[in-house]
């Protein structure tokens, strides 16, 4: 029978050796110094032997006391071993740990902006159903984890939340771990999203003062430069907020996003007007030492939060009913076609939008580049009358 003192004074040999203890138990005294429980019994006709932990992590008295609750288990005429996997595999098919499994294998061919939002829709789930086994999960579950955000007035984030969760259990569906789709359940269950576009100014005047609010701005010097930028770029916010210094050429005028940073999957270059590089130049030498052009301010390594454009808008007294930084994409295609007379057709290739040649293929990121190049610059040059408070003349397609 073990002492305390006889497995702490073990020593160890150059082959692995056993110390009895009592009941099927040994301590098994490895090379490596390691000193591990096991405990050795028979089932089923079978000589089986399972781990009991290591010591001094797992003291004598606590692996008797687990070599105890196995030899209840044998008496109530359980395998120790089988239930002890049988609870891995329970712990393996939680809904959380599918969902890490799903994220792992589709996020490669993700946007980062997307995978950001599936996580966090799924971080919304954790806490009700994350521990649940997914093949249980039923349709009240997952109501009651989506409910709050609906409770919230996010109704849209609540419809999106549900849809996560199902692409979540139709993967556990597909691989074996689930039956059934409970979030079909829900489509009737939840208030029903109202339509609604980004919130954008598109006339010119109003548009210009919105240019002297973004120029009077007073807070940080990052947040600053993106609001400046933005109206610019009219990029989606997602993709201003993860853009890399590696991707920007100042000598060259212009910024190339990888397709994996796109909503299209397909890269995308922006033409900087000289207005934009001068921004960009200007905070060089604050974030330049790092990747991100726009890191957050808790951390340089992540980039700034989605909230902060917005946010910075409502500082200046815009809400979320007259702009949002996704709206800056809409202000510039409404003025650059019906103000500017740009074609439409560059105007969405800018805007990075599903648009195809006259033989029904996409175009590549340098289509009608330098025509794009100097429709950039128009916007921009504009965007400065704008803010001067300049009277502005419609120009009906006086630019190709």
């Amino acid at each position: 029978m073990l002492s305390d003192t006889k497995i702490r004074g073990a020593k160890p040999g150059e082959k692995p050796y056993k110390l009895t203890d009592e009941k099927g138990m040994h301590a098994l005294i490895m090379p490596s110094g390691s000193k591990l429980w096991r405990f050795a019994y028979r089932f089923g006709g079978k000589q089986k032997l399972i781990s009991l932990g290591s010591y001094p992590e797992v003291s004598l008295a606590m692996a008797r006391e687990r070599r105890d609750e196995a030899r209840r288990l044998l008496a109530a005429g359980i395998d120790p071993s089988a239930k002890r996997k049988a609870e891995k595999l329970a712990q393996a098919d939680t809904f959380r740990a599918v969902a890490e499994e799903f994220v792992l294998k589709f996020e490669p061919k993700w946007a980062l902006t997307y995978s950001e939002k599936v996580k966090a829709r799924l971080a919304w789930l954790y806490p009700v159903v994350g521990d649940k086994p997914i093949s249980e999960i039923r349709a009240p579950d997952l109501l009651s984890a989506i409910r709050p955000l609906e409770s919230a007035g996010k109704a849209e984030t609540a419809r999106r939340t549900r849809s996560v969760a199902g692409q979540v259990i139709r993967y556990a569906i597909a691989t074996g771990r689930a039956e059934s789709d409970p979030t079909t359940a829900l489509r009737g269950a939840l208030a029903p999203v109202q339509g609604r576009h980004h919130a954008a100014v598109t006339e010119p005047k109003a548009f210009g003062a919105l240019l002297r609010a973004i120029a009077g701005y007073e807070g940080e010097p990052i947040t600053r430069a993106a609001l400046r930028l933005l109206p610019l770029v009219f990029v989606r916010p997602g993709e201003l907020r993860h853009a890399q210094w590696s991707e920007i050429d100042l000598d060259a005028a212009t910024w190339a996003i990888p397709a994996a940073k796109m909503k299209m999957k397909h890269d995308h270059i922006v033409p900087l007007s000289t207005q934009a590089v001068a921004i960009l130049r200007e905070l060089h030498p604050l974030t330049g030492r790092r990747p991100l052009v726009f890191p957050s301010l808790r951390s340089r390594d992540r980039p700034m939060s989605e909230n902060t454009i917005n946010a910075a808008l409502r500082r200046l007294g815009y809400d979320k009913d007259t702009q949002t930084g996704h709206g800056f994409r809409a202000s510039a295609r409404t003025m650059l076609d019906e103000v500017l007379g740009f074609r439409v057709d560059l105007i969405e290739h800018q805007l990075a939008h599903a648009v195809k040649d006259p033989l029904g293929r996409a175009y590549n990121r340098t289509a009608h580049l330098p025509e794009r190049v100097r429709m950039m610059q128009a916007w921009a040059d504009y965007c400065d009358g704008l803010r001067a408070g300049a009277d502005v003349v419609p120009i009906r397609r006086a630019q190709a």
